[in-house]
């Protein structure tokens, strides 16, 4: 069952990169999955990466409790954990359940409702008009969310902290710019391109391929959600493990 689900996920693919008819109208859905997925979520990825880059701050401080360690350490652990980790993995997590389940719903239910099967007759390429746009926003908004969500992850971790009195901004400030390493933005870009494309294809290829009526959509975005989720920490260890 799996291998099947693996195979037929490989050739909806395949279908969805083929050569668009029209250019034009792709590119008009682009513009228009690009704005759901990067404008409608942006709210939601900020508020959530404030509070988490506070907490950040707060729980090392707490543990760090020895003279012998300055205190600008905390900044620096802050800004390389969710510059590495949480920035991109929890962004990601986030935007499955809401982008993902979205799509996984849109899809499905022009599924259900013969929609896809009109689109089809009429000799358009289904999995390319409906999946790429979606895809291809996926892929350029998701690392703009994750550069969003790691800058608000700093900045709410220098508040946190001020507020809390766990670490002053001036010993905070000092920790951010001590031994940056220009490489994690990589592999946070590289973690949220990949992620990008995760969210958007599962989700759309269970919404594609689901069959029946209104429950079995329910039950299709309920998959998406989890597959993908369990597929983006996957990808997470694997490209940790590769470029660190």
């Amino acid at each position: 069952m799996i291998f099947h689900h693996i195979g037929s996920y490989l050739l909806l693919l395949r279908s969805v990169f083929k050569k668009p008819e029209k250019g034009k109208i792709y590119w008009k859905e682009t513009m228009h999955a690009m704005n759901e997925i990067g404008i409608g979520s942006l709210g939601l990825i900020l508020i959530i990466s404030t509070f988490i880059g506070a907490v950040m701050t707060m729980q090392i401080a707490f543990q760090l409790v020895s003279d012998l360690i300055p205190n600008s350490i905390i900044g620096s652990i802050n800004r390389d954990s969710n510059i590495l980790e949480l920035g991109p993995t929890i962004s990601a997590l986030v935007l499955m359940g809401s982008v993902g389940s979205s799509i996984s719903s849109q899809i499905g239910s022009m599924r259900v409702t013969e929609q896809i099967d009109a689109l089809e007759i009429m000799g358009i390429n289904a999995p390319g008009y409906l999946i790429l746009p979606k895809i291809l926003a996926g892929i350029t908004m998701v690392p703009v969310l994750v550069i969003l969500a790691i800058f608000c992850a700093i900045l709410g971790g220098l508040m946190g902290g001020a507020l809390s009195g766990a670490v002053t901004p001036s010993d905070y400030i000092m920790g951010i710019q001590e031994g940056f390493n220009g490489f994690t933005v990589t592999v946070a870009i590289v973690k949220a391109f990949v992620f990008g494309f995760i969210i958007t294809s599962i989700s759309a290829y269970k919404g594609f391929t689901v069959r029946g009526g209104a429950l079995e959509v329910g039950q299709a975005s309920t998959k998406a959600v989890v597959i993908g989720c369990i597929t983006i920490l996957a990808a997470d260890y694997l490209i940790t493990a590769l470029m660190l």
